[in-house]
């Protein structure tokens, strides 16, 4: 668009942007999902703490012993995505899953809790959170990860790790007020250990029945899905991005260019968006 330098660009709120299908891993069997599927089905209902951190949210193993005594002094229920930190710049960590989680656990964790938790690798989080069992998220507080928590109404334990999450994490505890507050400072490359107490407290304040950050978040559930229906705030913004292109493409060129001729640039642009978002080559 031909945009006059005096003035700002134009801002079309669209969204939430969420890919809902349902994810695989080649480092996860079909079998191990299945697996959590039935152990969250044999759970009451909004009763169990998922954690998960992304692709790069990984912790050394004095951090894993912080988060496993917090588990188990809690006393609630809880599906752990534990991942091994790799080696790599401090900012792009990645992560694997370990040959046995065991070995990074305190001696006995396993067998202590085996009746109200398990330990596995990579989780198909938006599943997850699907699931009526799950009553609050231990995030690392990707904008993902924040959007599928508001659309499933499962309330946020916030502990950010890297880019905008701590503005996030800030968001979410002062601003919105749905979410509890394990960290809203944490860094990966600061080397912080978080101790189990701190953790221990957040998971408490996440899972508490009558917390008002609960009903809270299922008014944000609401919102962030009445934004997707027909004439409603996202269809309408980008009814109006539509429109805006044609106008602008006509008095600049002088041809008329079609609403559906807008629609494939946009699902393009849409689709190149998610390429990157997802790191692939381009």
């Amino acid at each position: 668009m031909n945009i006059p330098k005096t003035e700002n660009p134009k801002v079309y709120p669209v969204g939430p942007i969420l890919n809902l299908k349902p994810e695989s891993s080649s480092e996860s069997s079909g079998s191990e999902e299945d697996e959590v599927m039935r152990w969250l089905d044999q759970q009451p209902e909004s009763s169990v703490a998922f954690l998960c951190f992304g692709s790069m949210g990984g912790f050394c193993a004095e951090q894993v012993k912080e988060i496993a005594c917090a588990l188990e002094g809690s006393g609630h229920r809880f599906l752990w995505s534990l991942r091994r930190l790799e080696g790599g710049p401090a900012l792009t960590p990645t992560t694997t899953d370990y040959g046995d989680v065991r070995e990074v656990l305190p001696e006995g964790f396993a067998d202590r809790t085996t009746e109200v938790g398990r330990v596995i690798g990579w989780a198909p989080q938006a599943v997850v959170l699907a699931h009526r069992s799950v009553g609050g998220f231990v995030s690392h507080c990707g904008w993902n990860s924040t959007l599928e928590s508001m659309w499933f109404g499962v309330p946020m334990a916030t502990w950010p790790m890297y880019a905008e999450q701590q503005f996030n994490a800030f968001l979410l505890v002062k601003e919105l007020e749905i979410a509890a507050e394990i960290k809203m400072d944490y860094r990966t490359e600061s080397g912080e250990i978080v101790s189990a107490e701190e953790i221990e407290r957040g998971i408490r304040s996440l899972m508490e029945q009558n917390n008002p950050m609960k009903e809270k978040m299922k008014e944000f559930c609401d919102k962030v899905r009445g934004a997707l229906m027909d004439g409603a705030s996202s269809s309408s913004s980008i009814a109006e991005f539509i429109e805006d292109i044609k106008i602008n493409y006509r008095s600049e060129s002088g041809k008329i260019v079609t609403t559906e001729e807008v629609k494939r640039g946009t699902k393009s642009l849409m689709e190149l968006a998610k390429q990157l978002d997802e790191g692939d080559d381009i």
